[in-house]
């Protein structure tokens, strides 16, 4: 009995290692996944160039594009936001005049 469920264990092994074994189509996922994060991430410094102008809708797409990111918001002393961190958003901070005193990715 002892033989028959050694047997059955070592199969079973091998059948979950097979599973796991990366094929000749999956090693193509990690590139394409690397490919996907890499696009439209945020570079906070691209967009230094804003801090000490008064915040708008121009500035705001200037800066966005030269970050690179995907998404930008202005975000006012007041305001509510979540901590949820977005590499691909770029974060325009403004004092009480609106102007931009800071600039962050997330």
């Amino acid at each position: 009995m002892f033989p028959m469920r050694a047997s059955l264990v070592t199969l079973l092994a091998a059948a979950i290692l097979a599973g796991c074994s990366s094929g000749g189509s999956a090693s193509k996922a990690p590139e394409s996944v690397a490919a996907a994060t890499t696009d439209g991430r945020c570079e906070a410094s691209g967009a230094d160039f804003a801090m000490g102008k008064p915040a708008s809708a121009d500035l705001l797409e200037q800066a966005r594009k030269a970050s690179g990111s995907q998404m930008a918001r202005i975000l006012k002393p007041t305001d509510v936001v979540t901590m949820e961190y977005r590499s691909e958003r770029l974060n325009m901070h403004v004092d009480d005049k609106g102007v931009v005193n800071r600039v962050n990715c997330g």
